[in-house]
C-alpha cells in the first residue's frame, strides 16, 4: 500500500503546470465512440480513472492508440460488445457515460453500476429519467443498468435536481435521437461545455450549455475530430490552496481563469494576494488567514470538490469559519482526520464550523476520497514535523504526478511502501 510521507513547513514557491480536466476528459472518452471515425484527443490527464476507462472501452472493441501520456487515438467503428461489466469499471463514478454514448449510437446498452469515491448519495435517477423521455426503457437488473430502444425520439425534459453526470449523459443520448431535444435546469460547470463543444466538433447540434437551457438537434451520424480538453480546475484551485496554507507564493500556468473566479473569490477573502493572467494565476499568502464562511453550489458558485481543501486553509485561519455542504453530504470525513493534526471542527448535519489554530503537528492520516486525500497532502505540507498520508490511491485517480509537481515546488514529500522507505525519507529530511 502506497502512502505519502511530508516534511512540512516549507513554503511552495514556482510555477505548475496544469493538467487537462479529468471530469471533462472521462465523459469526451465516452462521446469518442460515438462515431465510426477516429478521433485524435489531447490534454488528457494520465490519471488513474482514464486508464480504466481506456481498458473498459477497449474491451468491448474501441481502438485505443495511446500515442503519449496526453494523447490518444480513438476509433469506435468496431465496437462490437454493449455490456461494460468490467471489474475495474464499477470504481469510477464516470462509467455511467457510456450508458449515454452506447444508447445514442447503438440504442443498446448495458453498464454495471457506477461506484467512485464514498461522499454521499450520488444518485442515477435523473439519468434515467432523461433516457425514458427519450424513448429508452431503463431497467436495473443484477447490479447493471441496461437501457434499450427502438427509436430515440427529442423531447422536453426538465431535471429536477442540477446534475452534471444527467446532464452530460442525457445530452449525449439526445446528440443521435430524432428531432429536437430541449434539456432544462441543467448543470452549467466548464465540463459541461466542454463536452458539448466536444460533440459539437464531431457534427452535433448543440446550442446553450453553460446556460439554463440546452438544445439539442439530433443527427443520424457523427465525424471523426482533433479536441483539445480543457484544463482541471480542480487540480489548479488544490496548488492555489496549497499556495495559501503553506505562505507561499504559486503561479499555476495552463489555466482558464474565468473557471476558477469562485475558488478565487474565496482566496482573497481570507487574505492571500491573487493576480489574474490570460491562462495562469498567481497566488501569494503572506500574513495571517481570516475566517470566512463557504457554501458548496453547483457552477459557477463555489464547487464540492473544492470543499476540503477550503477546509484545511480555514482551519488555518483566524477566528470561527462555517462551511455548508449543499451537494453531499459525506463531504466532512476528512475532518476527523484533520483533528489528528490539531485542528478544531464540529460538525452539524450539513454545516461544519471551524474553529482557527496556530499550526498543524505532523501526524498519521488516511485519506477517505480524492479530494480529502489531496487537502490532508495540502495539510502535512503546513504542518510542523512528519505527515503520513495513507491510501494515495484515492488521490492518484485524480492527479497527475502529483508528489512530483509538489517537490517542483519546494515540497518535501515522497511516495512510499514500505516501513524501511518512510525511515530512510525520516534520516535524509533530518
Amino acid at each position: 500500500m502506497e502512502q505519502y510521507i511530508i516534511k512540512g513547513g516549507t513554503p511552495l514557491v514556482g510555477e505548475v503546470v496544469i493538467g487537462g480536466a479529468k471530469n471533462a476528459a472521462l465523459a469526451i472518452l465516452a462521446a469518442a465512440i460515438m462515431t465510426d471515425e477516429t478521433v485524435h484527443i489531447d490534454n488528457l490527464p494520465d490519471v488513474n480513472d482514464i486508464n480504466v476507462l481506456l481498458e473498459a472501452m477497449e474491451g468491448i472493441g474501441a481502438q485505443i492508440n495511446r500515442v503519449d501520456r496526453h494523447t490518444v487515438h480513438i476509433n469506435g467503428g468496431s465496437v462490437h460488445d454493449f455490456n461494460i461489466d468490467y471489474d475495474y469499471i464499477k470504481k469510477i463514478r464516470a462509467s455511467y457515460y457510456l450508458l449515454g454514448a452506447l444508447l445514442g449510437k447503438y440504442r443498446h446498452a448495458e453498464v454495471a453500476l457506477p461506484g467512485g469515491c464514498n461522499i454521499g448519495s450520488r444518485p442515477i435517477d435523473q439519468h434515467l429519467k432523461g433516457f425514458r423521455a427519450l424513448g429508452a426503457e431503463v431497467d436495473i437488473e443484477h447490479g447493471k443498468i441496461i437501457a434499450d430502444a427502438q427509436h430515440l425520439t427529442g423531447s422536453h425534459i426538465y431535471f429536477d435536481v442540477v446534475s452534471v453526470g444527467a446532464t452530460i449523459n442525457v445530452m449525449m443520448a439526445a446528440a443521435m435521437a430524432e428531432g429536437t431535444t430541449i434539456l432544462e435546469n441543467v448543470a452549467k460547470e466548464p465540463h459541461v461545455v466542454d463536452v458539448a463543444n466536444f460533440l459539437n466538433s464531431m457534427g452535433a447540434n448543440i446550442r446553450g450549455a453553460g446556460t439554463d437551457v440546452i438544445k439539442i438537434k439530433g443527427v443520424t451520424r457523427l465525424h471523426g475530430a482533433e479536441y483539445s480538453i480543457i484544463p482541471d480546475q480542480i487540480e489548479a484551485g488544490t496548488f492555489m490552496f496549497g499556495a495559501a496554507v503553506t505562505k507561499g507564493d504559486v503561479t499555476v500556468l495552463n489555466v482558464i481563469p474565468k473557471h476558477l473566479e469562485a475558488t478565487i473569490a474565496k482566496l482573497v477573502e481570507i487574505g492571500c494576494e491573487v493576480e489574474e493572467f490570460d491562462d495562469a494565476v498567481r497566488v501569494v499568502s503572506k500574513g495571517k488567514l481570516h475566517h470566512t464562511q463557504v457554501k458548496t453550489l453547483p457552477y459557477p458558485g463555489f464547487p464540492t470538490d473544492m470543499q476540503p481543501q477550503m477546509g484545511v486553509a480555514l482551519a488555518l485561519c483566524e477566528g470561527t469559519s462555517t462551511i455548508t455542504e449543499s451537494i453531499f453530504e459525506n463531504r466532512f470525513k476528512y475532518l476527523d482526520e484533520l483533528a489528528r493534526m490539531g485542528a478544531v471542527s464540529k460538525i452539524e448535519g450539513n454545516s461544519a464550523t471551524i474553529e482557527g489554530v496556530k499550526g498543524f503537528s505532523g501526524a498519521r492520516v488516511s485519506a477517505p476520497d480524492l479530494r480529502a486525500g489531496a487537502a490532508l497532502v495540502l495539510a502535512g505540507l503546513a504542518a510542523d514535523g512528519i505527515t503520513i498520508v495513507d491510501d494515495i490511491v484515492y488521490i492518484q485517480r485524480g492527479y497527475e504526478r502529483f508528489e512530483e509537481k509538489l517537490r517542483e515546488l519546494g515540497a518535501e514529500i515522497e511516495k512510499v511502501s514500505s516501513e524501511k522507505e518512510i525511515q530512510k525519507f525520516k534520516l535524509k529530511v533530518g
